[in-house]
């Protein structure tokens, strides 16, 4: 059975904040906008957007995941505590006007159809994968951030290419360059030429990321 998704949706928009089809993002919520927009989703469907702003301007980028709210909590001092479950990545249409507190958008999804499929046929990038976590244990180790590698094994290789763009210590501009590529070859590929020149200690815009 084929997923309906909504193609107007309200969208929570955050600077340095990356989110990926099957993963899960824990957001603390206490702004009283973002507070309407958790507690309309709950009353509805329970989709949400997310997407990265651009710096220093009310801009965002046009292309963001869809999540939905898997668990939520009331805290004492009336924030919010939800987990949202990434579903499928999108890309922007056009702002609707509206009445509400919080942004809302008319989306497509049709450039990331790849994202509510199962996994299959992986086999030919799996050793451009194997080396891009090679790279980035090493990465990793220089920044001084741990991973629990044997549970990281356990996830499929999408996954693991979207959490370790999620964590890695790189600029946002380089995660919505992974955000943004569309399938898995290409975020292999972006990220691993990504981490190759942090390790190498070149700048980052010599890149050329394609």
């Amino acid at each position: 059975m084929k997923l309906k998704l909504p193609n107007t949706i309200p969208i929570f928009p955050l600077s340095g904040i990356i989110f990926f089809p099957k993963t899960n993002l824990p957001l603390n919520i206490f702004e009283p906008r973002y507070l309407a927009l958790v507690n309309d989703c709950i009353k509805s469907d329970k989709y949400m957007g997310m997407i990265q702003s651009k710096k220093n301007t009310s801009d965002v980028y046009t292309v963001g995941c869809l999540g939905k709210i898997t668990e939520s909590k009331i805290t004492k001092d009336g924030r919010m505590i939800v987990n949202l479950t990434g579903i499928s990545r999108f890309t922007i249409k056009t702002e609707i006007n509206n009445n509400k507190p919080y942004r809302e958008f008319k989306i497509t999804y049709d450039k990331f159809l790849d994202d509510l499929e199962t996994e299959k046929n992986k086999t030919k990038v799996a050793e451009k994968i194997k080396d891009l976590y090679e790279k980035t244990k090493i990465f990793f180790n220089k920044n001084g951030l741990m991973l629990n590698w044997n549970e990281f094994e356990k996830l499929d290789q999408n996954q693991k290419i979207n959490t370790l763009a999620m964590i890695a210590p790189i600029s946002n501009e380089e995660k919505q360059t992974v955000l943004e590529s569309v399938h898995i070859e290409s975020k292999t590929k972006v990220l691993s030429e990504i981490i190759e020149f942090y390790l190498h200690g070149n700048s980052i815009s010599e890149l050329t990321l394609q």
